[in-house]
């Protein structure tokens, strides 16, 4: 593979990956050209030094989020590496269009489930996979959601395999973060790096305009001038600094469940003039959470009687309550079908090979494989729960063997995809460090991807979990016009 231009870039070597900066050796990145020959001017002590204004800067900004398992470290900032990942504009054809599909998809197959449900009855999916599903809500049955839209914010998980291919890892259709960061990423590489970025780039700073006109077009028939607020658990909320980023791009009320009222099968939001009517929640908290009288009596988050409002269709929710169906790995594997059954297409971009272990042959085949595949509970987020059989013990792989024969729906297997590598600042040098990309995508009407999204990077060497909470950072997406 070639080399890097800079002299602190010479010793970087992505071996066998596929490397987003020079691509392969039989393929060269030609795309990124331009941004190696700008990295290399810059020296290394003066890249170091504009990369820890650029962290200091993220945490004066209180661009932080919460991990729950270390309850001394409320405000830790997302490491932000300075070297940016870079997408053609044919590469981001693919995962704009494919990501479009997927919504689309995931839409109708909801609609689908909370109506006649022929996609059951066709036998394309398990019954027992969706009616068992623990975020199948059986209060959504025979309701009509404006635009026929559920998914109104969706992140997909994208990856790059040693071929260059992108594969879908999962769907986040619930309740998907991260997209604060990829607005603020801009902004700071806008400020610490003029010499480099490009200006034949797509911008990313209307999100909040695009989510703003995407919550209006979702609101109760007859309303010209909704009220929308986005609703969020609080302060402790792992994601609580991209709730205020959010309302603040939007221009709308960051609001807590206290602060809103059902009266008449209506909501109204607590002012200092009164109460004034809300049209539109786009919410931050789960399900379970959002109406102790229907969900979790124990509930202190939402608000009492919002479902009844809801079902009425004098408020709309984003993202629709039963999303979960679609957020779960199991489901996952079967898109590419549900693409078929309800678009008659082939997913532009496929998922990654999956075996269900809650299917007597997907067990059986992970159970023999244990040691060459990814295991991970179909409910957990944020890396937790997962063993990768390459890299695990023997301990590991028997306790895993174990819960598998416990409670096998709860698990899928996947083979170890080898990630693709981004050049990452670390403290002995540029190296090698696996990426992943989730894109945003926004859908009232119609749906739209903000260009480039979060590419997560797995900071600790050789680790393929590029989490936040996992000890994961991000870059700046780059996609070129």
């Amino acid at each position: 593979m070639g080399q890097p231009s800079g002299d602190w870039l010479s010793g970087y070597d992505a071996g066998e990956y596929y490397c987003e900066l020079f691509g392969r050796p039989d393929a060269p990145a030609a795309h990124t050209q331009p941004l190696r020959e700008r990295l290399g001017r810059i020296p290394v002590d003066e890249l170091r030094r504009r990369a820890r204004n650029a962290e200091n800067e993220l945490f004066n900004l209180g661009v932080t989020f919460t991990v729950y398992s270390e309850k001394d470290a409320i405000d830790r900032i997302l490491p932000f590496d300075v070297i940016p990942r870079v997408l053609s504009a044919a590469e981001w054809k693919q995962i704009e269009s494919g990501v479009i599909q997927r919504v689309a998809a995931l839409n109708l197959f909801l609609h689908d489930v909370y109506h006649d449900q022929h996609v059951l009855k066709d036998g394309v999916v398990p019954r027992d996979l969706v009616l068992g599903n623990g975020n199948y809500r059986p209060e959504m049955v025979g309701f009509d959601v404006p635009c026929g839209t559920y998914v109104h914010i969706c992140g997909t998980d994208i990856v790059r395999d040693h071929a260059g291919r992108f594969l879908v890892l999962e769907d986040n259709g619930r309740t998907p973060s991260g997209v604060s960061y990829v607005v603020e990423n801009r902004r700071i590489m806008q400020r610490a790096f003029p010499d480099i970025i490009d200006v034949f780039i797509r911008p990313v700073e209307d999100y909040g305009l695009r989510l703003g006109q995407a919550m209006a077009e979702i609101a109760p028939a007859g309303v010209d001038s909704p009220q929308i607020v986005l609703l969020s658990a609080g302060v402790y909320n792992s994601a609580y600094f991209e709730h205020v980023f959010l309302a603040r791009e939007m221009g709308v009320p960051l609001v807590e469940g206290g602060d809103l009222v059902i009266e008449n099968d209506r909501v109204y939001m607590k002012t200092t003039a009164g109460l004034a009517p809300v049209h539109v929640i786009y919410r931050r908290i789960n399900d379970d959470f959002i109406d102790p009288e229907v969900f979790r009596p124990d509930s202190l988050l939402g608000v009492p009687g919002l479902m009844r409002a809801y079902r009425k269709g004098n408020v709309s929710l984003a993202n629709a309550v039963g999303t979960g169906v679609c957020d779960d790995k199991a489901v996952y594997a079967y898109l590419p079908r549900l693409i078929r059954y309800y678009l008659d297409q082939d997913a532009i971009i496929p998922n990654v090979e999956t075996h269900i272990c809650g299917e007597a042959d997907g067990l059986a085949y992970t159970l023999d494989h244990l040691d060459e595949l990814v295991v991970k509970p179909v409910g957990e987020s944020g890396g937790y729960g997962i063993v990768v059989g390459p890299r695990s013990s023997a301990a590991e792989r028997a306790e895993m063997r174990a819960r598998l024969r416990a409670d096998p729906a709860n698990y899928i297997s996947q083979p170890m995809v080898r990630l693709s590598v981004c050049p990452t600042l670390m403290d002995d040098g540029v190296r090698p460090r696996h990426v992943d990309l989730r894109p945003f995508a926004v859908t009232g009407r119609s749906t739209w991807v903000l260009p480039g999204g979060l590419s997560r990077v797995a900071l600790r060497q050789g680790s393929l979990i590029v989490n936040s909470s996992q000890g994961g950072g991000s870059k700046d997406t780059w996609v070129l016009v």
